[in-house]
């Protein structure tokens, strides 16, 4: 097994000025489990594709382990590559597809057999293997895809949104299996996914990148509560962090006709500043009475059971609306076009400055 390195690791495509990767620092340990997640167009496979030799590196290196791979071809690099598409021979069987690249390194037919076997017992593939790829569902296919990277005993996994074809139950099963099945084998794992919930439940970390750059590599959890910008507040969580601009006063920050208080320490730091972002998570709200809150005006109430989402605005002093999420009780929801008062619960509250779109309190 071997660690990862991006090292100021830049793609700029032919005709544009501007970079799909930009000077991307990285480093995935052994043994982790690392997922790039990002809207489309942020240069997530870009990355995945220049570690496998896909895509030229043009400033900048990557290395595996201590070998610095940036201009070695694929087949030098021992990784192992599960596209989102499966990629089968659709004329091979699943114990032919799982070995055809074993074959195709010269190795022996019976070590062929051995390690195709004890791939698909890992998968629970061992009753399938004679079957073509057009008998197997979806799931199974995808697991055929994974098997055949799990025999090449790589240094490095690499996965391109590989659940991007799946219904969504299926989704759910197979990316538990993935995740169970890396921290079973132990291999360096980096995983592309546009999926900010497959992200948070997969991975030992996550980066974040938007138009080519690093926003935030951290934990799910820090990701979570203590995201360093807005766009990561914002990308992260479902359903999304509530951001909203308030006008700054000498106490805090002004909300409809409520003033939030702020630490002193965030209000010297934007001092001269006209406005914040305030960011909140919407189980991160309460219900409280029309003294103490500021108001939601109700546009959509969504009942899961146990809990509901209430989905409405709050109008700023200079007329502006923001939508807002609340989490409330499922039994007892507000109706559509009800006004309802909330406050932050305390240490929750997330300030970002306006300009910068840094966080100002984490």
């Amino acid at each position: 097994m071997a660690s990862v390195t991006f090292d100021k690791a830049t793609r700029i495509y032919p005709g544009s000025t501007t970079p799909a990767v930009d000077k991307l620092d990285l480093e995935v340990q052994d043994g982790e489990f690392l997922v790039l997640v990002g809207p489309s167009g942020c240069g997530k496979s870009t990355s995945l594709r220049m570690l496998a030799g896909l895509e030229d590196v043009d400033e900048g290196s990557i290395r595996i382990g201590d070998r610095d791979v940036t201009n070695l071809p694929p087949k030098d690099r021992d990784i192992a590559m599960v596209f989102q598409n499966y990629a089968l021979y659709p004329h091979m069987t699943v114990a032919e597809n799982m070995g055809f690249a074993l074959k195709i390194a010269g190795t022996p037919k019976a070590e062929i057999r051995t390690r195709v076997e004890e791939a698909a017992k890992i998968l629970d593939l061992g009753e399938y293997l004679e079957r073509k790829p057009k008998a197997l569902s979806g799931g199974q296919r995808q697991r055929v895809a994974m098997g055949r990277a799990i025999v090449r005993n790589p240094q490095v996994f690499l996965m391109d949104e590989p659940l991007s074809n799946l219904d969504a139950k299926l989704r759910v099963q197979t990316r538990t299996q993935i995740a169970s099945l890396q921290r079973r084998l132990g291999v360096t794992t980096v995983y592309v996914t546009h999926d900010q919930v497959e992200a948070m439940t997969m991975g030992d970390r996550v980066a974040v990148l938007k138009d080519g750059l690093l926003q935030q590599v951290d934990t799910p959890q820090n990701l979570y509560n203590k995201p360093k910008n807005v766009f990561v507040a914002g990308f992260i969580g479902s359903p999304a962090m509530n951001l909203v601009q308030a006008v700054m006063t000498p106490e805090g920050a002004q909300l409809g006709r409520a003033v939030i208080p702020l630490e002193r320490s965030v209000i010297d730091s934007v001092a001269g500043a006209k406005t914040v972002t305030l960011g909140f998570r919407p189980e991160d709200l309460t219900l409280t009475d029309d003294a103490v809150g500021w108001p939601v005006i109700v546009d959509l109430v969504e009942i899961l059971g146990a809990d509901a989402y209430v989905y409405g605005h709050v109008v700023t002093l200079s007329g502006e609306e923001y939508p807002v999420i609340v989490r409330v009780d499922g039994r007892t929801p507000p109706a559509k076009g009800a006004s309802i008062n909330v406050t932050v619960n305390s240490g929750h509250l997330h300030v970002f400055d306006a300009d910068s779109g840094l966080t100002l309190n984490n």
